[in-house]
């Protein structure tokens, strides 16, 4: 459901992005690593259209980003680490706001639209100012709005910012039952326990290139002396390594 080929992105003198070769298979859970500056937010953009690539290509369920880019996000839903939301509506209407960029219609809108508020327990302030609430209920709406048109494959940059212990397990429970009923995920994150606990494939990317690929117990195993995903994500990516 996603194929990278030596994707690459530069800035000027600066590649953020260099060679990426990447399949992801539908219903993965997959969990994209790297520290800050690696080339995880430049490869998600990449992979949604948001920047072009230097080099190579980006294909979503088969169709190319660049060359095809209609065709690609009705089947994306792309989270980013800050998503932007009209203030001046409310949940509700900014829902139906999405689902008309979407050309959804018909009478199960609105019980879609009731569904999804209630999986991310957000139904309560349904009819309140987006402008008044914490971020952690926007990012909650955020992630109801992505999937309001049923992707088939969702992309999530960092997406655990501002919520707490519940909402990061029922977004958890939420983002594994639905690759189990075949929706790609593909996700960056900080937070190596939550990858470690999600993850069918793991990715670790560091100054742009791609440098270890495989389950979590094919990732640990990298490792000079057994230990967590965290003890095996540091030696890989220090600097001099």
């Amino acid at each position: 459901m996603i194929r990278t080929e030596s994707l690459r992105k530069a800035f000027g003198a600066t590649t953020a992005v260099d060679n990426l070769t990447l399949t992801v298979g539908q219903g993965e859970f997959f969990c994209f690593l790297g520290p800050n500056g690696a080339g995880k937010t430049t490869t998600i953009k990449l992979l949604t259209g948001l920047l072009r690539p230097t080099g190579g290509r980006a294909l979503i369920g088969g169709f190319d980003i660049v060359t095809r880019p209609v065709e690609a996000k009705r089947l994306l839903g792309y989270i980013p680490d800050q998503p932007f939301l009209y203030e001046k509506l409310t949940a509700r209407e900014f829902m139906r706001f999405v689902a008309g960029l979407y050309e959804m219609e018909g009478a199960d809108v609105s019980g879609r639209i009731a569904e999804l508020l209630g999986a991310f327990e957000v139904g309560a302030v349904a009819d309140q100012l987006i402008a008044d609430l914490s971020h952690g209920t926007r990012q909650k709406i955020a992630f109801a709005a992505t999937f309001l048109h049923r992707p088939r494959v969702v992309v999530v940059d960092e997406p655990w910012v501002g919520l707490d212990p519940r909402s990061i397990r029922n977004v958890k429970t939420y983002l594994r039952d639905r690759t189990r009923e075949g929706v790609t995920v593909f996700m960056s994150t900080h937070t190596l326990s939550i990858a470690e606990e999600v993850a069918d494939r793991i990715g670790i990317i560091h100054n742009g290139r791609l440098l270890a690929l495989g389950s979590v117990g094919e990732i640990k195993a990298l490792a000079s002396q057994p230990g967590t995903l965290e003890d095996v994500f540091l030696e890989l990516t220090r600097e001099g390594a």
